[in-house]
């Protein structure tokens, strides 16, 4: 037999082992983004859903902090409203608070990172330096102070606001990415050939960070989910009489040990929305990861 034939038979090389058990731990895409989309279905549906108006008053006298029944499944809160209609609502603010957010957030990280990562050395540590800068101050004092002053905000414009902060890590990673990959073979030919900067910018290097923006997306949008809760429950987000996650818990507080669901619902969605966030962010990262499948 000759030798070209021995090669042709040759056995495939095997998967080492740590390579089987890295493909192994992967974090699971389906369940998390599933789970994502069927809260996005009920947000969506929510005046559908829900079996009363969420900001009518009950009998305050005697529906008041009543638990579940067949007229109010998931029970009342302390001003005697039903608790199932309120968090599905409370579902369609959070949910688009978190997407709109996140959406301002990656587009100004996306677009920083890479004009840094494309311009030239100089303005590329300009431009990082005043990331630096503003990643040193709190997050949450910065929105504080902003919310403070600006006075009510409607839902989109709080997204855009959190989102106009959110962004700092993001161009970071993007810059990353754009000059890493205007080092590779595909980018130099391309420069090579005649291709202008924005052409090799657009249609070789960008498509790398898209990945990047995707595991930066998800992680950006429970982040703020968590974080427009707080606001609310402080008293500076989504104002009365919309329902926010966020809202609920602080009016169900005072009923805690007495009527634990009013707080443990709202609760419960954050808790599930954040989780299902983070962990779609850990399955991406592991799926955009190169290294994920290089054995050592």
């Amino acid at each position: 037999m000759t030798a070209p034939a021995l090669l042709s038979t040759a056995a495939p090389r095997a998967t080492s082992p740590r390579t089987a058990r890295v493909r192994s731990a992967r974090t699971p895409l389906a369940l998390p983004l599933a789970g994502l989309v069927v809260l996005g279905v009920i947000a969506l549906a929510a005046p559908l859903l829900a079996p009363h108006d969420p900001a009518h008053q009950f009998d305050l006298v005697a529906l008041q902090n009543q638990g579940p029944s067949m007229a109010h499944p998931l029970g009342t809160d302390p001003f005697a409203r039903d608790v199932l209609s309120r968090a599905l609502h409370a579902a369609r603010v959070s949910l688009s608070v978190g997407g709109l957010a996140a959406l301002v957030a990656v587009t100004l990280g996306a677009a920083w990172g890479a004009l840094a990562g494309s311009a030239s050395r100089r303005l590329d540590a300009l431009m990082m330096r005043l990331v630096d800068v503003a990643l040193g101050v709190p997050r949450l004092l910065l929105l504080l102070v902003i919310v403070a002053l600006w006075g009510n905000l409607s839902p989109p414009a709080l997204a855009a606001v959190v989102g106009a902060v959110s962004w700092f890590g993001t161009s970071r990673l993007v810059r990353a990415q754009v000059r890493a990959a205007q080092g590779r073979d595909f980018a130099l030919a391309a420069v090579a050939l005649g291709a202008s900067r924005r052409r090799v910018l657009l249609r070789h290097v960008a498509p790398h960070a898209l990945g990047t923006l995707a595991v930066a997306g998800s992680m950006i949008f429970g982040d703020v989910i968590a974080l427009e809760a707080g606001l609310s429950y402080l008293g500076l987000g989504v104002r009365p009489p919309q329902a926010s996650w966020g809202s609920m818990i602080m009016d169900g507080q005072s009923a805690l040990l007495d009527a634990p669901w009013t707080a443990v619902v709202p609760i419960a969605c954050v808790v599930a929305t954040v989780l299902a966030a983070s962990t779609l962010g850990d399955a991406l990262r592991d799926r955009f990861d190169p290294r994920s499948d290089r054995p050592t």
